[in-house]
């Protein structure tokens, strides 16, 4: 392991959105009587990484955001992917490149266990390593056939704890006896890698799969899997919203 690999100043950042089919406004939505972004900033204010900030695509969620005492940047709202909206706010906010890993926390996990993104970061303690993500093994059935669940092709090391990436799909892989993951969309990048990934075109594999993770891999860039206990709630529908707030608000 080179000495240096290890990133030393990185940033957290939380792409935040109002518009959400399912759960419109969901940014703002109301648990223990505080907004969702703010649980998930202290959700990643709790994982000690460095600088926590959100990049938010509306100014109303900016106002939320300081409200409660964090640190928001606008960013445009046309953007295709959270990843476009993370590098915005990085330039805005570190134009002078003190940050040099960036890790990227979905604003819709209120119950988000800090050793998920520790876990993400912990990746690139290898040079070679430009992106990290976790993933944890798929424990319903149900999820086995999902295609909303992603499952990433991983070549684990002998212990288990970590591999390198070498497929992500929304189909049932790898085939055969075997444990298979579910893929957790939280990232951490090398600045650099963030970078030339925001900067290539959507590639052929992602168009097809409508997995952004392609691109990188397409590209010849490197992912390692961190493997976790388990897949953090994700409030995407009115019901999660309720799961989160039973979760949250403790009598």
């Amino acid at each position: 392991m080179a000495a240096s690999a290890k990133p030393s100043n990185p940033i957290v950042l939380i792409p935040a959105r109002m518009k959400s089919e399912r759960l419109p406004n969901k940014p703002l939505a109301l648990i223990a009587g505080e907004p969702m972004i703010v649980h998930v900033i202290r959700r990643a204010e709790e994982a000690k990484l460095g600088r926590v900030a959100v990049a938010c695509a509306e100014q109303e969620i900016a106002d939320a955001v300081i409200a409660a005492g964090g640190e928001a940047v606008l960013t445009d709202p046309n953007h295709p992917s959270g990843s476009d909206r993370i590098w915005e706010a990085l330039l805005k906010l570190d134009p002078g490149g003190q940050h040099d890993a960036i890790v990227n926390i979905q604003g819709d996990l209120p119950v988000l266990d800090p050793a998920v993104p520790q876990a993400a970061l912990a990746m690139l303690d290898r040079a070679e390593v430009d992106i990290g993500a976790p993933a944890a093994p798929i424990v319903d059935e149900d999820d086995v056939t999902n295609p909303s669940v992603t499952k990433p092709v991983v070549a684990w090391e002998a212990d288990g704890s970590r591999g390198r990436a070498l497929y992500f799909s929304r189909a049932t892989v790898p085939y055969g006896p075997g444990e298979l993951f579910h893929f957790i969309g939280l990232y951490a990048y090398r600045r650099a890698a963030l970078e030339r990934f925001v900067a290539l075109p959507p590639s052929a594999l992602e168009k097809r799969e409508k997995l952004e993770q392609l691109r990188p891999l397409e590209a010849g860039m490197r992912i390692d899997v961190a493997r976790v206990d388990t897949v953090p709630l994700g409030v995407d529908t009115p019901a999660d919203l309720e799961k989160a707030r039973k979760i949250l608000e403790k009598p």
